[in-house]
């Protein structure tokens, strides 16, 4: 599953429209057009069948959906639903730290940000899974969940993202 995969299927999920996807980037303090939008959304024709690790069909997109211009629309997902985090006076302002350092990082990131954005507990992200035949512990949620490079780290597969992403789509879709 690619950064393209990941954005499509949220985006499905949480049933955004390109314009709100304009805005939440924006959000993320990254410029972007509604037709750019449109590119990281849109599939090219494969040539030939390619698979992943598990089995699905690896897509291409017209634009590349970079780690920084996915964790970019997380961020402003996280501002667009819980809004803008205000600075207590004397308090300098801090930047947004970027936690997406490589491939393998982009599952765990994605499931926490969308915890913050959506105001999810842990429960709650369990019985997402549950819903859609992922049964997962505390202990094994709060691996994933931890800071990388901390001792219980665990990465969080695609097969857990997909399935977090497919029951985000039914709990909220749904709705």
């Amino acid at each position: 599953m690619n950064n393209n995969d990941r954005l499509v299927r949220l985006r499905y999920a949480l049933d955004i429209k390109d314009a709100e996807m304009v805005d939440i980037f924006k959000l993320g303090e990254l410029e972007i057009t509604k037709e750019e939008v449109q590119q990281l959304l849109t599939k090219v024709k494969a040539k030939q069948n390619q698979e992943d690790d598990e089995g699905y069909s690896v897509n291409e997109y017209m634009k590349k959906c970079k780690n920084t211009v996915l964790e970019s629309f997380l961020n402003g997902l996280i501002v667009f639903k819980r809004g803008k985090q205000e600075v207590k006076p004397g308090e300098p302002i801090k930047k947004a730290e970027v936690m997406i350092r490589n491939d393998q990082s982009v599952n765990n990131v994605l499931l926490k940000k969308l915890k913050i954005a959506l105001s999810l507990t842990s429960d709650d992200i369990l019985g997402i899974l549950d819903e859609t035949g992922v049964h997962l512990s505390k202990s094994e949620l709060s691996a994933v969940l931890r800071r990388e490079g901390q001792r219980n780290y665990k990465e969080c597969g695609d097969r857990y993202a997909r399935n977090f992403l497919k029951g985000l789509a039914i709990r909220y879709r749904n709705d």
